[in-house]
């Protein structure tokens, strides 16, 4: 993990530990947040009943229904009102035998308004210090955005923990690339220090991105008998991308991308584009 990424990470077990109602951790797409939940998930104690919600779309049905079904608690209700009653009785009796109910909501950034303050209302089991539920939220940016909002402002009071998880540094994305390489068992350098720059200013920083680029330019690197791959594979892969416009590939006009490619193009006389 990057130092951005452990930080989230303890961010997300203080919040455990804390006993904070509401937990919110945000970021870009691919930024890593489903892995920090992963990795959440094997260190939380016994002493906690673990469900897990990651279909957050209103056309996959009511959000009780997946709350009961995350948490494997057995309803014959039809209604909400009978659905939350089973919660209810269940969140009380776990915590009579001396156990936390946490919910974990990935990509909750889907969730209606009316979702959200339906969380908010599955928190009203709690009673002052004595904790009965908790709640995970992970999501993108917009999450944010949805909680600002004048009429979750009452839910926004109930979150004890945020963090934001920021992209890679132009350092991390090096660093990033060649301890996967490492641990896949490479016995040698093959991204040249301006080809991982060159991967950087694409991908932004993002995990999923730097993974998704160097996954081609090691099949290019393949196809091109090449044991190294240099800024002229990664800028021919590039081209490669760009002219099939499924997805649209240009460097990032952000502070640190500028700044690498600045350098590219002083250090080194390589332009991108």
């Amino acid at each position: 993990m990057s130092p951005n990424h452990k930080k989230a990470l303890t961010m997300l077990e203080y919040g455990l530990m804390s006993h904070a109602g509401f937990t919110v951790v945000t970021g870009e797409i691919g930024a890593g947040k489903t892995t920090l939940i992963r990795a959440l998930l094997g260190k939380i104690e016994d002493d906690c009943v673990i469900g897990l919600i990651n279909n957050t779309h209103e056309s996959f049905g009511e959000l009780m229904v997946w709350v009961l079904d995350s948490l494997e608690i057995e309803s014959s209700a039809t209604d909400n009102a009978g659905r939350y009653r089973d919660y209810i009785n269940f969140v009380v009796e776990q915590h009579a035998q001396g156990r936390r109910v946490v919910l974990i909501v990935d990509e909750a950034q889907n969730l209606s308004v009316q979702a959200l303050e339906e969380l908010r209302l599955l928190s009203n089991v709690n009673i002052d210090s004595d904790i009965f539920l908790q709640l995970v939220l992970t999501g993108q940016p917009e999450l944010i955005e949805k909680l600002n909002r004048p009429e979750l402002v009452q839910f926004a009071q109930r979150i004890g923990v945020e963090f934001h998880l920021k992209a890679l540094s132009y350092p991390e994305t090096q660093n990033y690339i060649e301890y996967r390489l490492e641990v896949a068992g490479a016995k040698h350098k093959i991204f040249s220090n301006e080809a991982c720059a060159v991967i950087y200013c694409y991908s932004e920083g993002i995990p999923r991105r730097i993974n998704n680029l160097c996954d081609f330019a090691l099949v290019y690197a393949f196809a091109d008998d090449k044991t190294e791959i240099d800024v002229a594979l990664i800028q021919e892969m590039m081209r490669d991308k760009k002219s099939s416009r499924i997805v649209e590939a240009k460097a990032s006009e952000n502070p640190d991308v500028k700044r690498v490619k600045n350098w590219l193009l002083e250090q080194h006389n390589i332009q991108i584009a």
